[in-house]
Order: C-alpha cells, then structure tokens, then sequence
C-alpha cells in the first residue's frame, strides 16, 4: 500500500514547515487520476499522525477530475480515467489534470 508512503511524506512535510504548531485541519486535493486511494490516505492518517503536530487533525480531501480534451472534435470532457475516450468513441485525447497530490491548506490552532 503506497498510500502510507504518501500519507507519511505529506505528515513530513508539514512537520517540518510547522514544528512547533498544532495542526487542526489538513486539506488535500488529491486528483483522481493519480492512483492514490483517499479511503486509504484517510485511513493512514490518523495512524500515521501519532505523535506528530497533525496529531487528532481532521483531514479534508477533494478529489478533482482530470480534464479530456479531443483532437478529432475538439471536445473537452472530464477525464475519470488515464486512457480516456470521448463521447465522440475518439480515442486520440489528450488527458491534463486531475493526476496531483496537492496541500492545499494547513490550519493550525492559536493556543500553540
């Protein structure tokens, strides 16, 4: 499961930009396109975040789609998976977005 890997650099990276704070709120964006489960980040988190400043955090993730673009019609059309097709049945489509692991905001408590 990756998603711990992922889990445990994300916890790292606020750790360290926030050493000495209590983090109450932790938003995500992770894209849907990216192979990452959120269930599964959801799950990690809480484990994970033992003994660190996102200890007892909430987690919020948003989950955006990518965006398909085809070049026989010209549609643009969300992208739910990597290897999209248009409603047109075209295959020759270009997939942008919808791949990221993003932070996107870190809300910590005044009483730190």
């Amino acid at each position: 499961m990756h998603e711990l890997a992922v889990t445990e650099s994300v916890i790292a990276a606020i750790s360290a930009q926030l050493p000495d704070s209590r983090v109450v709120v932790v938003h995500l964006e992770i894209g849907r396109l990216s192979g990452v489960m959120p269930d599964a980040v959801r799950f990690c988190f809480e484990l994970a975040g033992e003994g660190t400043c996102v200890a007892g955090a909430r987690l919020d993730i948003t989950e955006p789609e990518g965006e398909g673009h085809c070049a026989s019609c010209g549609t643009s059309f969300p992208a739910r998976e990597p290897l999209a097709l248009c409603p047109c049945g075209s295959a020759d489509v270009t997939v942008s977005g919808g791949a990221d692991l993003t932070i996107k905001a870190v809300e910590v408590a005044d009483d730190v």
